[in-house]
């Protein structure tokens, strides 16, 4: 299983960018710097549909300095956002400088959940600006035409409402949905089945998988030790596992490395595939899949999401406290939050009102065109990194329980909130296993979750206190309804 699949959609000249794939539109004036070049030439790459040209292109722009390893993840994001996309017209240059830019673009033949995309690329400031960043979102459709100015919470929910029941209505979403202010639920409601062999409906109170979000638990876990004085962020990891195997990677790899993806730890997704994954329950399980793994860089040195640092950090969090991170994790986060519905569930036994993941994709990333389970294309228990289950009902509760002090102390409720790693430009920051975004001048705390059969994404507007939790078991569905949500959030 290769990592793009869980998270290119997690989640990053004046040349005339006419005939793309589809030819149907002349597209915007693209600057002639550094990062608008590498925009233009990706999307003539990208667009060619051609193995051979995206080789050439990832090979033309991949600094010297990086891993071999670095390779078949972009190549697999080519692969994968092709199928979806089928090729891509640039529609509009969103905001441009040197050695960053981000576009909007429209799939010319779109298969996935999303027929518009927003690119974010930056490159290397120094010549000959290598290969930075590539970030994919979905994006609205800029055409389509919405009420004038500020909208109402009731005008949001109708909106909501309409636009999920024309997704359903195409067999494209398939979860529930909960839309809250200040802890009061203005909508909640769920669609699709939990289960399609015995037409099983998911409700709103039904535990779906949260993918990568399992990561803010586990921040939150890290930080609450520190606020015993348990453990310092700028601590290495030989400090609380003397015995780790890799002596480099304990020397030299901080906690404050692990929560914020500059470690140099990669992902164990691909050795996970090559595994019997039934086996893989304890943290100790998962961390054994790459205990033996080079760095890809000297810690510090750069923003990459890795699966593998917060393992590290549920190892550290066992050995600190002497529990089962599993035991911690529900006796000091899910408890105190009232979160009684979420937990690592071990998938071979029968847990009540559990929804089953559906996708459209197989072991190769390509897509089938018909639904099937998801089953066999995951572990048999969530940890540190993800693959727990929750419901968009306790999501709200860990939210009223983050702002609200009852989890952590305000001063490390703001250390874990604040971003402290650009993922994709200042607007787009981590922090301590928190994605930390600003739109319009508001904060938006939270996380998503993705993988075959998995969609999920918390929204905490910090500022405004609205709250979108979104958990889905299609494809990609949960990115596109909160995408779709904060537009109109945002309208001014």
């Amino acid at each position: 299983m290769k990592i793009l699949r869980r998270c290119v959609l997690a989640l990053v000249c004046c040349l005339v960018l006419g005939g793309s794939a589809g030819g149907q539109t002349a597209g915007p004036a693209v600057p002639e710097t550094p990062a608008g070049k590498f925009l233009a030439a990706f999307i003539t790459a990208f667009n060619t549909g051609e193995s051979q040209k995206w080789r050439e292109f990832i090979q033309q722009y991949a600094n010297p300095a990086d891993s071999a390893q670095r390779f078949e993840p972009r190549f697999e994001m080519f692969r994968f956002l092709h199928g979806d996309l089928g090729g891509i017209d640039l529609y509009r240059i969103d905001s441009a400088a040197d050695y960053r830019i981000m576009a909007l673009a429209k799939a010319v033949a779109p298969q996935g959940m999303f027929d518009w995309i927003q690119l974010n690329i930056s490159v290397d400031t120094l010549p000959p600006h290598y290969w930075g960043l590539v970030g994919a979102r979905p994006a609205d459709n800029p055409t389509e035409r919405l009420p004038e100015g500020k909208l109402t919470d009731e005008q949001i929910v109708g909106l909501t409402e309409a636009y999920l029941d024309e997704l359903v209505s195409q067999d494209r979403f398939s979860g529930s949905v909960l839309f809250a202010k200040d802890g009061k639920v203005l909508f909640k409601k769920a669609y699709g089945l939990a289960n399609k062999r015995y037409n099983i409906p998911n409700q709103t109170d039904t535990k779906f998988n949260l993918g990568s979000m399992n990561k803010m638990f586990t921040g939150v876990a890290i930080a609450q030790l520190a606020q015993q004085g348990k453990l310092s962020f700028d601590d290495p990891i030989i400090k609380y596992l003397p015995d780790y195997a890799n002596r480099e990677v304990a020397e030299k790899v901080t906690i404050h490395h692990l929560l914020t993806h500059t470690s140099g730890l990669d992902a164990y997704w691909d050795a996970m595939a090559e595994r019997d994954w039934t086996k893989l329950r304890t943290v100790a399980d998962f961390a054994a899949l790459f205990v033996d793994d080079t760095l890809l860089f000297e810690p510090g040195a750069k923003f990459h999401y890795s699966n593998n640092g917060p393992i590290v950090l549920g190892l550290i969090i066992e050995a600190i406290t002497g529990m089962d991170y599993h035991d911690y994790i529900r006796e000091n986060i899910a408890k105190p939050a009232g979160m009684t519905n979420t937990d690592c569930y071990p998938m071979d036994l029968p847990i009540p009102n559990l929804a089953f993941g559906y996708t459209k994709m197989d072991h190769n990333n390509q897509r089938t065109g018909e639904w099937h389970n998801n089953l066999f294309m995951h572990s048999a228990r969530g940890g540190p990194a993800g693959g727990g289950f929750s419901t968009v009902e306790d999501l709200l509760n860990f939210d009223i329980a983050l702002r609200n002090h009852r989890l952590l102390n305000k001063e490390y409720t703001d250390i874990v909130t604040s971003g402290k790693e650009q993922m994709g430009g200042p607007e787009m920051m981590y922090g301590y296993l928190f994605g930390v975004e600003t739109e319009n001048g508001q904060r938006i705390i939270g996380h998503s979750g993705g993988a075959p059969g998995i969609s999920a994404i918390l929204d905490m507007y910090f500022d405004s206190g609205y709250t979108v939790a979104i958990m889905g078991n299609y494809d990609e569905v949960a990115g596109v309804v909160a995408q779709k949500i904060r537009t109109l959030l945002m309208r001014e």
